[in-house]
């Protein structure tokens, strides 16, 4: 199992732009509907700083997202979109209940 964790902060006029870029992701995701990938992002209170979780089975499943066009397209760019740049940390997972989104 691979899970990962990345955190990083937008320049605050990137911010929208980040978050259309990582929607576009989630519109790619969902027509690909495919089961080995679970990927979620959430926005710190501060406005600019992004988290993002991953969790893939196996490392093919990785490259189901890596290899997409919109994964391709948030990637352009975004050392310049940023204020302090990604920090991939990867996880050992210890347990979780109930953890989805509601909003999906």
């Amino acid at each position: 199992m691979i899970q990962v964790q990345v955190t990083y902060k937008v320049k605050a006029d990137r911010v929208a732009e980040n978050e259309e870029l990582v929607r576009a992701v989630y519109r790619e995701l969902h027509e690909i509907d495919h089961p080995g990938v679970h990927y979620s992002t959430f926005k710190k209170e501060d406005g600019q700083t992004f988290v993002h979780l991953a969790f893939f089975p196996t490392a093919e499943d990785q490259a189901v997202l890596s290899s997409s066009e919109a994964f391709k397209a948030f990637q352009v760019g975004l050392g310049d979109r940023c204020e302090i740049p990604p920090d991939p940390q990867p996880l050992e997972w210890i347990g979780s209940y109930n953890f989805s989104h509601p909003g999906g």
